[in-house]
């Protein structure tokens, strides 16, 4: 066993490790109701709009919310009766909320000493952590004097410290300007990759989730909507909400062989052959725009929109369309300045059908 793994006498049998759970909170008109399992080493990420329910989910793991049904089992014990302080859990808050009159150092043995580890173990067990972060050098310095960064590794720390079978992570990035971002990122992910123990990360942010989990939980109204590997969500959305987070054009339609008939819409061609209720899917940048219809494209669909609306998007420009069909499209800022696109300028938007994706509804 390592050292960040549970003290025997909280583990169930060996066949019931990790995390089962079946969350259901009753908040006024809310419901939230969200299965999770995970096993030792997965890293799940809670992904979904604001008011899905994800921070409720993750304080009715902490034991700060209670269930209202359902059930919390940990290595094969439930949780539900015993006190939040009591249990195998940590966590890592969105600000944090290290204690700005201990150093590093002593905000990270806070956990162990509360666990009953004497003040110099504690010390000890929190100078190892610190050092594993690459934060020796600042075991003496308090938050005041940290970066973004190096505060957000001393919460981890102080989260790992306590040996927990279970690590909650409440939007750990968010509070961090990009370029810290994306370097605490990769630590981050190097930390859980080490991790023996169940990590659920609720975050809104798609390349975090992507980066860090190894399965996707998306949660809508209080319900999952669709679970899977980041690869299989971004290949296969089943929600618009789901689409926009992987940057997709998403339809639903029925299949006729290669034809998708869209629910009060054209119809899409597909390289696949099906039949019965399917998705459709391309990427914005498979769409290409022409003020004029064309004439000798080879692209099998075409249809006549108007703008709606340009934004930047990245270091191209993207057009909101509707008509026929509303889509999105991305382009060059030269190609939108040589099409001369304005909001409401009429375009005529094709797509190749070896660049769309069916699969079934």
């Amino acid at each position: 066993m390592t050292d960040i793994d549970a003290p025997p006498a909280l583990l169930g049998a060996a066949d019931e490790q990790g995390l089962d759970a079946r969350l259901v909170v009753d908040r006024g008109t809310f419901r939230l109701d969200v299965s999770l399992r995970a096993a030792p080493g997965d890293v799940v990420a809670l992904l979904g709009p604001n008011g899905a329910g994800k921070t409720t989910a993750l304080r009715a793991l902490a034991g700060l919310v209670p269930l209202s049904e359902g059930h919390l089992r940990l290595d094969g014990t439930a949780l539900e009766r015993i006190p939040p302080e009591k249990r195998p859990v940590g966590v890592v808050f969105q600000d944090y909320l290290l204690f700005p009159h201990l150093t590093a150092l002593d905000n990270v043995a806070f956990g162990p000493r509360c666990h009953g580890t004497g003040k110099a173990e504690a010390r000890a067990q929190a100078a190892t952590w610190l050092g594993r972060m690459g934060l020796a050098d600042h075991a003496g310095a308090k938050p005041r004097r940290l970066s973004g960064g190096q505060a957000q590794r001393v919460a981890l720390a102080r989260a790992l410290a306590t040996r927990p079978r279970l690590l909650l992570l409440d939007e750990p990035l968010a509070a961090l300007d990009a370029r810290t971002r994306l370097e605490v990122r990769s630590q981050l992910r190097r930390h859980l990759a080490e991790f023996e123990a169940v990590a659920v990360l609720v975050t809104h942010d798609p390349l975090d989730a992507m980066v860090l989990a190894d399965r996707l939980v998306v949660v809508e109204h209080g319900r999952v909507v669709q679970e899977g590997t980041p690869t299989e969500i971004a290949r296969h959305p089943r929600t618009d909400y789901i689409a926009q987070l992987v940057g997709l054009n998403l339809y639903r339609g029925e299949a006729d062989g290669h034809a998708v008939r869209l629910e009060g819409g054209p119809s899409i061609t597909t390289t696949e052959d099906l039949t019965g209720p399917v998705f459709v899917a391309f990427p914005p940048v498979a769409v290409t725009l022409f003020r004029d219809r064309p004439t000798g494209v080879s692209a099998r669909n075409l249809w006549h929109c108007e703008v709606a609306g340009l934004e930047t998007h990245g270091d191209q420009i993207r057009a909101d369309l509707t008509g026929e069909i509303r889509l999105a499209a991305d382009l060059t800022t030269a190609a939108a300045a040589e099409l001369d696109l304005h909001t409401g300028a009429p375009v005529w938007a094709t797509v190749k059908a070896t660049q769309t994706h069916a699969y079934p509804a």
